[in-house]
């Protein structure tokens, strides 16, 4: 048995946060799929619509957002799975070590896993793809961080449902797909049935593509993006909450 662990330890989170990153050193595999595969997609997506590039200035920025929520909710919550069904997760809590001081550390990792990506994918996009935005560039690279914590928050949570790494993929279609679709990147979330409407407005990626919307076609910051990141922030915080209330040590 562990003894209680005291209240959020700086020095345990960042230990634990050192502890991921050695670990994603070490995993070229992992390492591709956070901070290759996004580029690779927008890259993609550009050239598709090589003969229209108003098309592309149109979801780019949207996309910019999805594709690191995507990345980040499947590596984190693959690689937390395997932390508990490995053994190392109940080994790490029989430790001076709280709940709280291992999601913050995992956040924090993946968090400035996170900052690489989305500054990749970004620079690609505008600087190099020549994606049209009217607002800062900035502004994308904070909500696109933002989207991609957000993913890893998820990933933290629903690692805590998941028995085996096939069960933390197939959460993928009920926590990622609905949003997807409701988010407003297929279509205007006002012209949608009005059922689903409502449920869009309580989705977070909704808010990740209103923010980059904003961004993509108004010069200022409006009080809508502010509204967009706090949602995206608070969300994050949120899940991360939840995910420390709901970790196991391991699985039955």
């Amino acid at each position: 048995m562990s003894t209680d662990a005291p209240a959020l330890s700086p020095a345990r989170t960042l230990a634990t946060a050192g502890r991921v990153l050695r670990q994603l050193r070490h995993d070229p595999r992992t390492v591709a799929l956070l901070l290759i595969v996004p580029v690779l997609m927008i890259t993609l997506l550009r050239y598709v619509f090589d003969a229209d590039a108003g098309t592309f200035d149109a979801i780019g920025a949207s996309l910019l957002g999805i594709f690191p929520l995507i990345t980040m909710f499947l590596v984190t919550s693959i690689a937390t799975l395997r932390e508990r069904t490995s053994g190392t997760l109940e080994r790490l809590l029989a430790m001076p070590l709280g709940k709280g001081d291992l999601i913050a550390g995992y956040a924090l990792a993946f968090g400035a896993v996170a900052v690489a990506q989305s500054l990749l994918a970004t620079v690609m996009s505008v600087w190099v793809l020549g994606l049209d935005v009217v607002g800062s560039p900035w502004l994308l690279l904070l909500v696109a961080l933002l989207d991609a914590l957000l993913g890893t928050a998820l990933g933290l949570f629903v690692s805590a449902f998941a028995n085996s790494e096939f069960q933390a993929v197939q959460f993928m279609p009920a926590v990622i797909f609905p949003q997807l679709l409701l988010c407003g990147l297929f279509t205007p979330r006002d012209r949608m049935q009005p059922v689903l409407e409502t449920v869009s407005d309580v989705l977070p990626m909704s808010y990740a593509v209103d923010g980059m919307n904003q961004v993509l076609t108004h010069t200022g910051i409006t009080a809508d993006f502010y509204r967009d990141v706090l949602v995206v922030a608070g969300i994050a915080l949120l899940v991360l909450c939840l995910g420390a209330a709901t970790l196991r040590r391991r699985t039955t």
